[in-house]
């Protein structure tokens, strides 16, 4: 599926708490997270869905393709009347994740992807995910890996992303999930497919640790980096649900029982 937001200029700017498309260093991270977005759609249609931490818009815009309806919610001003403004098919407003703005059993389905190792209060924020949920209804939470994405993390193992609070493994998100009261139907892993092997292999063994290096350096990319990483589509990545501890992100299905 093309990116729906192709041809407009992005306008947030590039901080690292959030991915944004039509950036050509940061079409990596864009397809990475719109290759779980693209998985979600079809089963988020016709439903009343909540993404909760919609970030830039496009992964609300993409589920908003198939559902009902989309309610958005997002802390930051600016960023919630950008997406209210280029994604037309979304309803956004300001929130605090930890207390959601929806009334008991609203939702058919809570999307939040990304969003989790942002936030201090983990445990709380499921909560309130399982409160406004249907019986019946499934949470869809992604994140990173900890065992990959900062492995050996910084003292007391703080995540090395200075936006993430903590970081999970699989085990530990899927634990989360169950205390807030909603029961794991599967956990599943992103990883790399068949073409981004061969990139890895091309750039020293991951593609990943080549674009950080650089953006730690800030070093101009070469141009054979920087034309492989412009052409990476989120159909270069794979869910599923043999090893997770080598998986880059994690994707918990859970539902709230009946």
């Amino acid at each position: 599926m093309a990116n729906i937001a192709a041809g407009q200029a992005a306008s947030l700017p590039l901080t690292g708490e959030r991915t944004v498309p039509d950036v050509c260093h940061e079409n990596y991270w864009f397809r990475r997270h719109e290759a779980v977005y693209l998985a979600l759609a079809a089963r988020c249609a016709d439903l009343v869905v909540l993404d909760a931490g919609v970030g830039e818009g496009y992964g609300a815009a993409l589920l908003a393709s198939s559902a009902r309806r989309v309610v958005a919610l997002e802390l930051d001003a600016a960023v919630a009347a950008y997406v209210r403004s280029r994604y037309r098919s979304v309803a956004v407003a300001r929130a605090d994740l930890q207390v959601l703005p929806l009334a008991d059993r609203s939702v058919d389905a809570v999307v939040t992807l990304q969003v989790i190792e942002h936030l201090w209060d983990q445990p709380g924020f499921l909560a309130e995910c399982a409160r406004v949920l249907r019986p019946g209804g499934r949470l869809y939470c992604a994140t990173p890996n900890r065992l990959t994405f900062s492995p050996g993390a910084g003292p007391e193992d703080r995540p090395l992303n200075p936006f993430h609070t903590r970081e999970l493994t699989g085990s530990e998100l899927a634990s989360l999930v169950t205390s807030a009261g909603l029961a794991v139907e599967s956990l599943l892993g992103l990883h790399h497919g068949p073409a981004l092997r061969v990139l890895d292999a091309r750039h020293g063994g991951s593609l990943v640790d080549a674009q950080v290096a650089l953006a730690l350096s800030g070093e101009v990319w070469p141009e054979s980096l920087a034309a492989d990483v412009a052409a990476v589509t989120a159909a270069d990545f794979d869910l599923r649900a043999d090893d997770l501890d080598t998986s880059l992100d994690l994707l918990v299905t859970a539902v709230r029982p009946g």
